[in-house]
């Protein structure tokens, strides 16, 4: 951890956001581009959510885009579930495994006994616990952080289940790589962050940045002091890039995939973050170049926006292009304005 510290504003981490993000011009589409959108995972916990992220920074994203043989489904950080590029999975399983050797070996067994018990078939996830003698039916979740769990979650059924061969990659490096990644998406971030971020315990989150220590640079920012990577110092402290591109972010999508008060930054106003972080599913986000400027929910082909603010006739044409061009499974949205 070097340097002094950098002086960050709200712009430039936004506008830093968004550009590492892929979020001010979509990517061609290839399995590269697919690997960059997902390069923090992609939440899926919202049916479909994952697939309306990829259509944000890819270009020609389809309703099945979702099965990309490039794409794996996994439980993510947090326990959520996440479609992450398939080459990749370790680093969003195993980076979670905890320090406890007790821990460790306890899951390591479970994948095992599930992978005796399958033998290369799939199961749904109801019947694993029954079958396993669990205590519960979310207990095999913890399996997933060995990395030989995949699913295969559709929304209104349960998910099926199954393994593959234990990875090559070490926990603590899948960690590390974790983190990294965390920092490379969010721009800024601490230990405490990223432990939330990823569902880690306080202590193995610390490890992770102690483990990073020779890679990061301190920065002072509208919130409070934080470390960024030091490889993406350039590009961070570089005058913000002005934008007018209209994206409709789904739930749980990374750009606001926020706690605390790192919340502050992105929506300034308490009044409008109650109304996007709301107490139970969240809607999706408005985007407008940098800044979030309302939000918006789906049923079926309808969507409902609802600004924050009255749009420029530019501003409300972009947006409207943008809920007409999503790949709703249903067919072409049907658009409402809520005032």
């Amino acid at each position: 951890m070097t340097g002094r510290p950098l002086e960050l504003t709200r712009a430039q981490i936004l506008s830093y956001r968004r550009t590492v993000g892929a979020l001010d011009e979509r990517l061609p589409l290839n399995a590269t581009s697919i690997r960059r959108a997902a390069w923090a995972g992609l939440q899926d916990s919202m049916p479909r959510a994952a697939l309306l992220s990829l259509h944000a920074r890819v270009k020609g994203i389809g309703p099945s885009a979702w099965e990309h043989p490039s794409l794996a489904q996994i439980w993510g950080p947090r326990w959520s579930a996440y479609v992450v590029a398939a080459r990749d999975a370790a680093v969003f399983t195993r980076g979670r495994m905890p320090d406890n050797e007790k821990d460790r070996l306890r899951f390591e067994d479970l994948a095992e006994r599930l992978d005796r018990l399958l033998r290369r078939d799939r199961i749904r996830f109801g019947d694993v616990a029954p079958a396993l003698s669990l205590p519960h039916h979310n207990y095999i979740r913890y399996a997933t952080v060995t990395g030989r769990l995949r699913i295969r979650w559709e929304g209104a059924r349960q998910p099926l289940l199954w393994t593959v061969p234990s990875p090559t990659l070490a926990y603590g490096r899948a960690r590390l790589e974790l983190a990294r990644r965390y920092l490379h998406v969010f721009g800024v971030g601490t230990a405490a962050t990223f432990g939330t971020w990823a569902g880690l315990r306080p202590a193995s989150a610390e490890s992770a940045f102690d483990g990073l220590a020779g890679s990061l640079t301190p920065a002072r920012t509208p919130i409070g002091d934080a470390w960024v990577l030091s490889s993406d110092e350039a590009a961070i402290r570089a005058a913000p890039k002005r934008s007018a591109s209209a994206r409709l972010l789904p739930s749980g999508d990374t750009y606001f995939l926020l706690q605390g008060r790192e919340r502050e930054l992105l929506v300034p106003a308490a009044k409008q973050r109650s109304r996007l972080w709301t107490s139970r599913v969240w809607p999706g986000a408005v985007l407008i170049g940098d800044e979030v400027v309302g939000t918006w929910r789906r049923g079926g082909v309808l969507v409902a926006i609802e600004p924050w603010r009255a749009l420029t006739r530019t501003e409300r044409d972009a947006v409207e292009q943008e809920a007409l061009s999503l790949p709703l499974p249903d067919g072409p949205a049907r658009l409402r304005w809520e005032r």
